[in-house]
């Protein structure tokens, strides 16, 4: 006999020693093997200081879900886990402890010494997050953990930064970026994030040189304005033609500025006049450069006025705003202000309102590695999971604009171009340059800037497999088969994944792009700090396990949508966890056999479950197929609990007890183990500590469930006809639970029962089940109604009428005393609620949902009643 599972499960004292025991016996591992299809996923790499949340766990459970299955199934399956450096939010963390713990800065300690204590604080919490997946069940290969900037991602990092340099796909140029005053680095577009803010449009006038005329124009950014080099004006609008060419007075600065026509100025907007600030607005930015304006750059790194601003110079740009707006006020050139709601930009990472300003940056051209990775996903060559996120990728695939890939941070992978100080020559390589190769001097320093976080990120499904190396792995696992991920970073991840991976290696990254949404709280808000709602799972974990968190993770959701999370389902998927221990254990406790192969002989029951076990198979394995998980883990739910639990051993239980009978108690017994480790297998790779521990539990082959190969439809298990004969017998049987419900009898009252059908045979096979489940002192299956049917109980099915003697159920006068009693009850409680709503004080003052309720109160007593006044008429 196997293992005895004990009375309690408890999954605390049970997964981590499962865990262990499948990672030291290798059971994660996938190495090269031609003879198996690979299935490869590689792990989106959480942040090296990162904790884990409920985003992180439902990514992770849905990962291995996908891996769990693909490797019962056959495949040769590799999840490949890592962890990404975190440019920014690692650097602030380290950051904030030199402030908080020994009051200095980075600069105190210089850029080695600072690095020195990045990479302690990584060796320190670095595998706090690795071992939190281990506790969520992740069966990674951890033999092949990555780190974005380990030797290999960093090898690969520096040849596509040579590569794309010398294809003319990156350049270095003054543009016009994204800059967060607070992080003090460029963010790329995709970083910026844009909501919705009221503010105002200042209209401020400006002086014509040499005339009396001044033109308005209406602005939301008055602290800009000393950066302003030009007032653009439609070409088309008749009130202004006269100026094109003329020049302003800059207010203020007292410096004349052009007026010029340029098509991108919209009549309508404002009084159809746009100043323009180069260096703090892209479209201004961009006119400037058609029409050869002065770049006059008016805030410093921390968005404080510059010495450009003049006297507002050190001023904070929201403290400059004000001043300026005084200084116009007092000139009279402060025309009128109007509210006016527009989008702002903010740090994805820290919140703060982004500064658009000019600076020298690193760039990735766009437009070339766009084409093919439009193509890609138009051509379904790569396949988003639901399909309407391919509509959101071209879309910004299609207007994407060059890549800013600079960072003024420490912590990253720094850009590998040198600078000579003595002749100024810039050499871009992938080793490092000491020696300058144009004049010889060894004055040579390397540019100070780091990339941008999800520039090695973009390597990550090729650079883990050791590329540039025409490695054994890369060759066999890539390109992989799924990505999983969330649609907040399809622009900062995916897309750069796929072009990345189309120019480098030729190929596209992965198969499938499956998209899942965000786990908020039973509010549908957002799980935040702020708000005080998020949920550890680890806490969760430690309370119900692992497996009732998954489940609750999985059950319900659907590719690309948000999820709300409910304690109560944890507590809910917790008892499922017990029923199915339970359950267990009563198959365990009646095992004399250690045979786990299907009987020849099997009875109609037998042969139920086993075809709706045949069909849940064929149903799972399709809706993995589709990454319908939260499809597949209801009807996971549904099957055991419902079909196994609630039935199946229920039918079971006389035959398991019959030990006289010892052919049919022997086959009862092989047939529910099978079924039992069947489902065991179904349901693995959506709980694996459980399943693993039942099934170890149970008569079985192989050392592990892991190993097992996962159920599958098999067309002898198709029992069509005695599935529907059962299911006609179990029809039968809840009508008279039901019937015997209504009439308050308990299942220890014995009765006879009745039934009437022209399928006389189908229900013959089932009287024991009459008896034993529905409360039968005897059954009498007849194909003629009773010449009496007064004083009789009545229930039906879709082919069965079914009659049962009411002096059998119930004591005909106490029961008519009680229905009498409830009458009253519920005619008083109606007459009372119809009293409160024919009063038009409490109507009139009432509140809509209290008069609702109470409506809805009176719709169940009515209710109440019919079925009161049903069942005395039933008595006769």
């Amino acid at each position: 006999m196997n293992n005895e599972l004990p009375k309690i499960y408890d999954p605390k004292a049970n997964e981590g020693k499962i865990y262990e025991k499948w990672e030291s016996e290798g059971c994660f591992n996938a190495d090269v093997d031609r003879s198996k299809k690979p299935f490869t996923i590689v792990m989106p790499p959480p942040n090296v200081t990162g904790q884990l949340h409920m985003g992180h766990a439902l990514d992770v459970t849905l990962q291995d879900t996908l891996t769990r299955m693909k490797r019962m199934q056959g495949y040769n399956a590799l999840w490949l886990p890592g962890t990404d450096h975190a440019g920014i939010a690692t650097q602030i963390k380290v950051e904030e402890a030199l402030r908080v713990n020994e009051g200095i800065t980075r600069y105190d300690l210089g850029r080695e010494a600072f690095l020195e204590r990045v990479w302690a604080w990584k060796e320190q919490y670095g595998s706090r997050i690795l071992n939190q997946l281990r506790q969520m069940g992740a069966s990674c290969d951890w033999r092949r953990l990555r780190f974005t900037m380990d030797e290999g991602c960093s090898d690969a990092v520096k040849e596509v930064f040579v590569n794309l340099y010398n294809k003319g796909l990156i350049y270095r140029g003054s543009r016009i970026i994204n800059w967060c005053p607070s992080c003090t680095t460029a963010l790329s577009d995709a970083e910026v994030e844009y909501e919705e803010q009221a503010g105002h449009l200042w209209y401020i006038k400006y002086a014509i040189e040499n005339s009396d005329e001044s033109i308005i124009i209406a602005t939301t950014r008055p602290e800009t304005m000393m950066g302003d080099s030009g007032i653009a004006v439609n070409p088309e609008d008749e009130r202004f033609k006269h100026l094109i060419g003329k020049n302003a007075i800059l207010p203020l600065m007292n410096r004349p500025i052009p007026i010029f026509a340029d098509e991108y100025v919209e009549k309508d907007f404002g009084t159809g006049c746009v100043k323009v600030t180069p260096c703090h607005d892209p479209n201004d930015f961009d006119m400037a450069m058609r029409h050869g304006l002065e770049h006059i750059l008016v805030f410093d790194n921390n968005a404080k006025v510059n010495a450009n601003g003049g006297k507002y110079e050190g001023l904070d740009r929201f403290e400059a705003r004000k001043a300026v707006l005084k200084d116009l006020e007092e000139q009279g050139l402060l025309v009128k202000i109007e509210d006016y709601s527009h989008n702002v930009g903010t740090c994805y990472r820290c919140g703060t309102t982004v500064e658009p300003i000019t600076s020298a940056q690193w760039f990735v051209k766009m437009d070339e590695l766009a084409k093919p990775a439009i193509e890609c996903v138009k051509n379904s060559d790569t396949a988003f999971v639901p399909d309407r996120f391919s509509k959101t990728y071209l879309n910004w695939m299609e207007n994407v604009h060059d890549w800013c890939i600079s960072r003024q941070l420490w912590w990253g992978h720094r850009i590998p171009a040198y600078y000579c100080d003595e002749c100024g020559h810039m050499e871009v390589s992938k080793t490092d340059v000491t020696v300058c190769p144009k004049c010889g001097s060894t004055k040579v320093h390397q540019d100070e800037d780091v990339l941008d976080t999800w520039f090695s990120s973009a390597l990550w499904p090729f650079s883990t497999l050791g590329w540039p190396k025409q490695t054994e792995e890369l060759d066999y696992f890539y390109p992989t088969s799924v990505l999983v991920t969330g649609y907040d970073i399809i622009f900062f991840w995916v897309a750069r994944m796929i072009f990345s991976g189309l120019e480098h290696t030729g190929k596209k990254p992965f198969d499938k792009v499956f998209i899942h949404g965000l786990v908020r709280d039973s509010q549908g808000r957002k799980m935040s700090k702020s708000l005080g709602n998020g949920i550890d799972p680890l806490e969760i974990i430690d309370k119900y396990g692992a497996d009732a968190l998954r489940f609750t993770l999985l059950t319900g959701i659907s590719p690309g949508n948000d999820s709300r999370f409910y304690m109560e389902r944890v507590e809910a998927n917790r008892n499922f966890c017990n029923k199915i221990w339970n359950a267990s254990r009563f198959v365990q406790m009646n095992l004399t056999t250690d045979k786990h192969t299907l009987p020849e002989k099997l009875t109609m029951a037998d042969k139920w479950i086993l075809s709706k076990l045949n069909t849940l198979a064929k149903e799972i394995n399709e809706n993995g197929d589709r990454y319908e998980i939260g499809i597949a883990s209801e009807k996971l739910y549904s099957f055991i609990w419902d079909n196994f639990c609630d039935w199946y051993i229920e039918l079971s239980k006389t035959r398991l007890a019959d030990k006289e009978n010892v052919e049919d108690n022997e086959n009862a017994q092989r047939v529910i183990v099978y079924v039992l480790s069947r489902m065991m297998e179904l349901l693995h790779p959506f709980m694996p500590f459980i399943t693993e521990t039942i099934w170890q539990a149970m008569p079985h082959e192989g050392s592990t469930i892991m190993k097992a190969q996962y159920p599958t439809y098999n067309e002898a298990l198709n029992f069509k006809e005695e599935e529907n004969e059962m299911e006609l017998i179990m029809d039968a049987i809840r009508s008279i639970r039901n019937r015997r419900a209504e009439m308050n009898v308990p299942p220890s009252k014995k009765a006879k029962v009745i039934i009437v059908t022209n399928n006389k045979k189908v229900y013959n096979e089932g009287e024991i089940f009459f008896k034993k489940l529905a409360s039968a002192s005897e059954v009498e299956i007849t194909d003629i109604q009773p010449s009496d049917i007064s004083g009789m109980a009545m229930a039906a099915t879709e082919n069965a009428q079914i009659f049962m003697p009411m002096n059998e159920l119930v004591d005909k006068e106490k029961e008519l005393a009680r229905l009498t009693k409830e009458m009253k009850n519920a005619t008083d409680n109606i007459s009372r609620i119809e009293a409160k709503l024919n009063n038009p004080g409490f109507v009139s003052k009432a509140p809509e949902h209290v008069i609702n309720g109470e409506k809805e109160k009176l719709n169940a007593y009515k209710e109440t009643l019919k079925n009161i006044e049903k069942s005395i008429a039933s008595l006769g």
